[in-house]
């Protein structure tokens, strides 16, 4: 078994490699070439373990997931976990990869999707609300897909974000970084806005005028009661998007509004059908793409990562 690291990751695929890459699994869910039951979820307070395993004819993963959003004031990783990818003829165990690294890259590559198709290919600003982990890596792909000169930065844990936009200025020394003190000055100066928090209430207050014109990716609720966005950003857009149907039932920020009919199951579509030409998108330029994540994507992700690995000669043989 091959045991792929953090930094093997890293090392093994680039940016543009994983976008593309989760375009493919868009297309993959679409044409339904694929087997992956619900995940699992146990909460514990405000913990949560996911069990997240998908089969497809070549491959098969399943991702242990712990998400622990208490870990941002500790300083450790919100997302942890290990993904274990076998082959499918067989069932033998062939990789052992860093579920945390694996999940935060595929998640802000599905994201960067989203920009590719609802952005415009001259979007220059860029705003992140949550300056953790996941926003980190969102950042960095975001600005490999789109020519991003200025990111404007909000975090309620300010103390941090300083040496937050430290290490996001080695990674991508063009841009320039800018912390802001409201939602409202973010949202007045980003073209893109991407949210990454685990909120149980909106981070952006409910006024229409601040989403006009905007490109919102919403990556952070993954649960019912979890949201970021508020009811207007509904009547704003004419569609939204969204990377699989479950997630309609999945993010409060998508099952709430159509609770208490503030938006429409006719507004609703997935990414995917984009892109395969079965939708076409509509004149409106404010624009909102929700991600809650799925393991079919893990699995696509793993896949290349395991490939490019082997290529590469990256990682360490263990005999299990």
């Amino acid at each position: 078994m091959l045991c792929i690291s953090q930094d093997n990751i890293e090392q093994a695929i680039t940016c543009q490699e994983l976008i593309n890459a989760m375009e493919s699994a868009l297309k993959i869910y679409e044409e339904n070439l694929f087997t992956m039951p619900d995940r699992s979820h146990l909460d514990i307070q405000e913990n949560t373990l996911l069990l997240m395993p998908c089969f497809t004819e070549d491959f098969f993963s399943t991702k242990l997931v712990s998400i622990f959003p208490g870990n941002s004031e500790k300083k450790l990783p919100v997302v942890d976990g290990v993904l274990v990818l076998n082959d499918g003829q067989t069932g033998q165990p062939l990789s052992l990869i860093n579920g945390s690294k694996l999940t935060a890259m595929r998640t802000a590559a599905v994201g960067s999707v989203g920009i590719r198709h609802l952005t415009p290919k001259n979007a220059k600003t860029l705003g992140l609300i949550g300056a953790g982990v996941q926003g980190f890596h969102q950042i960095q792909f975001a600005c490999s897909e789109r020519e991003i000169e200025t990111v404007y930065i909000y975090d309620k844990f300010s103390t941090h974000l300083e040496e937050y936009c430290q290490k996001l200025q080695k990674k991508l020394p063009r841009v320039t970084f800018k912390v802001v003190e409201t939602v409202e000055s973010l949202m007045e100066y980003s073209k893109i806005i991407i949210t990454t928090t685990t909120s149980n209430t909106p981070v952006i207050p409910n006024q229409k005028d601040l989403f006009e014109g905007k490109n919102i990716i919403a990556v952070g609720s993954f649960k019912p009661d979890m949201r970021e966005l508020p009811d207007v950003l509904s009547e704003t857009v004419d569609q939204i998007f969204m990377d699989t149907d479950f997630a309609a039932k999945e993010s409060g920020d998508l099952a709430i509004p159509l609770k208490n009919g503030t938006s429409k199951v006719s507004q609703l579509l997935t990414l995917g059908k984009l892109i395969t030409g079965q939708v076409q998108l509509s004149d409106n330029p404010t624009t909102f793409f929700k991600s809650v994540g799925m393991a079919l994507f893990d699995l696509v992700a793993a896949t290349l990562i395991y490939q490019k690995a082997k290529e590469q000669k990256l990682g360490t043989v263990v005999e299990m």
